[in-house]
């Protein structure tokens, strides 16, 4: 799927007869991997303000946050996580994953909660997705790695038939992967919980 097309399909989505007014999926550089025709122009300083929020926490609450030269009142979200703004009846959510910034700008009708959901569940998704890949890089690896052992008469100076037996490479394998996994319930977001 491209990225565009979560942009389309999934940011731009209508929940209860509302839509956001913009939304964009920007990597942490700041460069445009999708978004709505009318996502504002970002500035780099813009990007590297936000980015800085997240490395510290607060950093923008007495400066405000700027999108496209719009000031937005920093409110509530997730250290490391999640950044919301707010300006009149309208306001800002930005997710961020582990490669990407999940942008959604929302005007009334639409509530904050509508917005906070949108975004936020697409950025768990992202994360989620970004795990599986991890783990299935992994096996990939240990399985090519295996296969490269097997081929060799020794290993590490033993030999081959030795090491089939300990299963080392196994366990090495289950241990990652349970970390990995062990990360996933801790790293989900509130909201994500929740739906």
């Amino acid at each position: 799927m491209s990225w565009q097309t979560y942009v389309d399909d999934h940011l731009m989505c209508e929940i209860e007869g509302n839509h956001l007014t913009s939304a964009a999926i920007l990597g942490h550089d700041g460069s445009v991997w999708a978004q709505s025709s009318n996502f504002p122009q970002l500035k780099p300083e813009e990007v590297t303000a936000i980015m800085k929020d997240f490395e510290e926490p607060g950093t923008l609450a007495p400066t405000g946050l700027h999108l496209g030269g719009t000031k937005y009142m920093v409110i509530q979200g997730e250290a490391n996580a999640v950044i919301r703004g707010k300006k009149g009846t309208g306001g800002v959510t930005i997710k961020k994953t582990n490669m990407a910034l999940v942008i959604g700008i929302y005007d009334e009708p639409m509530t904050p909660g509508q917005c906070n959901m949108i975004v936020e569940r697409l950025g768990d998704y992202l994360i989620e997705q970004g795990k599986v890949c991890i783990f299935a890089s992994l096996q990939f690896v240990c399985l090519k790695l295996t296969t490269l052992v097997l081929a060799q008469d020794k290993y590490l100076g033993l030999e081959t038939h030795i090491g089939r037996q300990s299963k080392a490479l196994l366990q090495i394998k289950a241990t990652i992967g349970k970390r990995l996994f062990g990360w996933m319930d801790r790293l989900v977001s509130w909201a994500g919980r929740k739906c």
